[in-house]
Parts: structure tokens; sequence; C-alpha cells
């Protein structure tokens, strides 16, 4: 994933732009960038690796460096951002968030339209923002580049552009990620998290729509390209990856996840001493399970914070797994002899759970059961990269169902047969799962229950790795 940060003001606004920037740090990414219009109309960029140091500590000797009324920030993936182009259409800085599964196809076309070179290569792999650049620069204007560049893209991407002094935004095509507009008496702010606001002083203006483009500077807001009619946003942001505190379509991510747990709990029978939440995303779904149930939630583990990052972030799976198993340390008294059911906001991959049963099994727990916040993951996102999976077998319940069917490759029907709600196949996939991690029961929340949760149509949410359909395919 990745997260982004903007701001216009009347007067100087580093400040806002570096710590706005900063509340996306928790999407665990790797790299950190600033570009700021000095009252030159000059772009002053910077770009750190925040792999295993926060953005901020990374920019505090820097801060200094920069003045201005008007700047953009972001947590990136793994190329570097914002990116400062010179082209037919001025000078500018640009941030991106999304994916482009067609990056290399669209490159190649650049090349093939006279290109010469794309320059911000990461390990050998384009840079998408530079792609997403010369699409816009293709155009006469940057509002038509940017709609040009949102029919090319086949993905996601939504965009951040610095010049002269003001900002234009874009929510990607289908809006799977949110982008806000927040007010303040001497400027606007557009952020992806609204958790960036309140303490920066904003109150939060309207979001945009899917596909929409604005314009801001520090006295107004202008709608360039009113919105499309389809909208599908990412549902994990409710339920795993969105920050506690902050409101997409007008829905707080926190209170979803209590409803959700609660919603889990009314279906569920098991017989259990104590509740508890994987931290940090499970731990709301378990507050709202145990509020339900009337079982006291119960810190079994805590999580070490001060200097664990968060365990997706290292690239390589074992170290990912040495992390997971460091970060959190175990309370005996509230394991040994007890019966503990967990909540968690999804299972993945698995391997780490798999880890946390035999360590809670081994501490003396009676019991270990699980609830899932989501159905079981079969599809690989194709939108956005929250996953670092390389590959859909990584996924705990398609490594089920090829064990069960005994075949490498199968068709999408073939997998969905496996996703509907309590039919066999259902159920034999889920006791797979349950078996290969040790666990004395599990359960996934229902798909139709979690979205009854969030709280908004169907339709405007994204399913597709739960149900591999999407906007074309229904």
């Amino acid at each position: 994933m990745g997260g982004f940060f903007g701001a216009v003001s009347k007067n100087d606004c580093i400040g806002d732009i570096f710590y706005g920037t900063d509340y996306h740090s928790h999407l665990g990414t790797q790299r950190g960038g600033m570009a700021v219009c000095n009252d030159n109309g000059r772009i002053i960029r910077r770009i750190h690796d925040i792999t295993n140091s926060p953005f901020r500590s990374k920019f505090d000797d820097e801060i200094d460096l920069f003045h201005g009324k008007a700047g953009i920030g972001i947590i990136s993936d793994l190329e570097d951002q914002p990116l400062t182009i010179y082209s037919n259409l001025g000078s500018y800085a640009i941030a991106t968030v999304g994916r482009l599964n067609n990056l290399d196809e669209l490159a190649k076309k650049a090349f093939s339209r006279g290109m010469s070179h794309f320059s911000e290569m990461n390990h050998g792999e384009f840079n998408p923002t530079e792609v997403v650049a010369t699409l816009i620069n293709e155009k006469d204007s940057i509002v038509d580049g940017i709609k040009y560049a949102q029919e090319q893209i086949d993905g996601s991407c939504s965009i951040l552009i610095l010049t002269n002094g003001r900002i234009y935004a874009a929510r990607d095509r289908y809006g799977r990620t949110p982008v806000i507009i927040g007010e303040k008496e001497d400027g606007f702010a557009v952020t992806m998290e609204s958790t960036a606001f309140p303490n920066l002083g904003y109150s939060l203006k309207y979001e945009l729509g899917p596909g929409e483009i604005v314009e801001i500077d520090s006295d107004k807001v202008v709608q360039k390209k009113a919105p499309g009619d389809t909208c599908k946003i990412c549902a994990f942001l409710w339920v795993y990856y969105g920050y506690p505190s902050s409101i997409y379509e007008g829905v707080n991510a926190e209170c979803a996840r209590n409803r959700n747990g609660a919603s889990m709990a009314n279906d569920d029978d098991v017989e259990i001493d104590s509740v508890c939440g994987i931290p940090d995303s499970g731990i709301p779904h378990a507050v709202g399970y145990s509020n339900a149930k009337h079982k006291p939630y119960e810190r079994s583990f805590v999580k070490y914070t001060p200097t664990w990052a968060r365990s997706f972030m290292p690239q390589n799976q074992k170290m990912r797994e040495f992390v997971a198993h460091m970060k959190l340390i175990p309370i005996q008294e509230k394991i040994e002899g007890k019966r503990l059911l967990f909540c968690d906001d999804s299972i993945v991959r698995g391997t780490q759970l798999k880890d946390t049963v035999k360590f809670l099994l081994a501490r003396g727990a009676k019991e270990v059961h699980m609830r899932s916040a989501c159905p079981p993951l079969v599809f690989g996102c194709k939108f956005l990269n929250f996953s670092r999976s390389r590959s859909e077998l990584d996924l705990a319940a398609r490594r089920a169902i090829q064990r069960l069917t005994g075949k490498d490759e199968l068709t999408d029907e073939e997998i969905r047969e496996y996703t509907i709600f309590g039919s066999e196949k259902y159920k034999v996939m889920v006791e797979e799962i349950r078996r290969e991690l040790n666990l004395s029961s599990l359960k996934f929340q229902e798909l139709d229950k979690l979205i009854a949760a969030i709280g908004i149509e169907k339709e405007k949410i994204c399913t597709f790795c739960w149900t591999g359909k999407d906007v074309e395919e229904k």
C-alpha cells in the first residue's frame, strides 16, 4: 500500500505536510518523501528509506530546509516518490498510490512513441509514478493528462500533483482508495487517511468520488472532473489496514470493526474463558466480540512496539516470521489453562498464526480458537499492493484447496465453489485450514455480514480477494 498528504495555505504549511504525511506511516511501506513549492516557485524534494526507521526520524534534521505554502508528501511502497518532472506541461511534483498491472506495456508504448529512457528504476523495474507522468505529459494540460492516464491504467492509481503553488488531486478510476479533502481557516489539505486532520486543525470537507479530479489552492477547491458512477472501495480499509480513527465513505474504521466482531459473536456458541485480539488490527474486532458475547476481553500477549517494525515490511519471509515472533510477548497468567478465542483481521499465509498457536499451546493454553474478521482469501489483489504475497498459492485458503483437489491449477469457477459460505466444499476447506494451523476451532466471517458491519452498499465495495469478481465480471 502507501498513502499521501498534501496542503495548500496562505501561510507556511511545512509542519502540516510533515506531520500529515507521517500519519500514513502505519501503512508499513519502505520509502518516504516530501516535495514543497517555495515562494520562488521552485520545487524542493527529499526522499528517504524508511524500512527500519520512521518517516519522522528521517526528516527531523531536514525539515528546516523546507519553506513554502504548498506541498505534498507520501509514504510509498518500494519506489522513490514524489518525483519532480520537467515537461511540456511545466515543472511539477507527482505522487501516486495504487498498482499498475500493465506497467511494462505502458512503458513499451512510451518507447514506441519516441521516449528515449526511464530514469527512476527500482530493482530493475519501472517506477510506476514515472510511467504515470509520461502518460500525463502526452496531453496539453495536467487535467487532461490525468484523465488520459486513468483510462490507460489497468489496476488503480490515485494521484497528487504539485505545481505553481497549487495541488491537483485525483482519486483512482473506481475509488479503490480514498482521497479526502480537509479545510481550515488559511487553506486546504488532501489525504488518504482522515486521521491526519484533527490534530492539524482541519475539518473534513468532503471525499472525492471515484475518478474525480480537483484543483486546490489556498482559497478554494475546484472540481475539474466529476466522479464516475462506479465505486469499488477496498473493504480491507475497514477490516485491516485503515487507521482506527479514519473515516471512509462516511464510516469510521474502528466502529465498523467493533460491529463486525459483534456480528461474529452472535452466531458463535463456543465455550471460552476469554476473548483476545491479535495486535493491532484484530483488537477492535475482539472488543466487539467480547462485548456482544459478555466474555472478558484479555490480552494473553502484548506487542513490543518501541523497536520492532511491522512484520510484513521485511521482504524476506524468514525475517518477517522472526519479527512477528519477537514482537509478541506472552502474559503467562492469562494463557495457562485457559480456553482462548482470538480475533484477527484475516488469515493470509497462515505461517505467523501457526507459530502463534504453537507458542500459546506450549505456554499451557487449554484451547485456542480463531475467528477471522473476513472470509477466506482465495484471490490475490489486482488493485493495491497491501500484500507481499508473490503467488496466490501463498494464501492459506488456496493451499488448502490445492491439497483437497490435488491440482496446482484450477479455474476461477472451481475455486469459487469453495467460497460459498456453508457449502460442503467450504466446510472441508475451513477444516483443512484449521487442521494445518492446529486450532481448536476456526470460523471465518460471512461476506454479507462483513459488508453489513461496514454499513455501505455492497455494490460500492471491492470484494475481489474473496470472490474473484470485479466491475466487469459481476
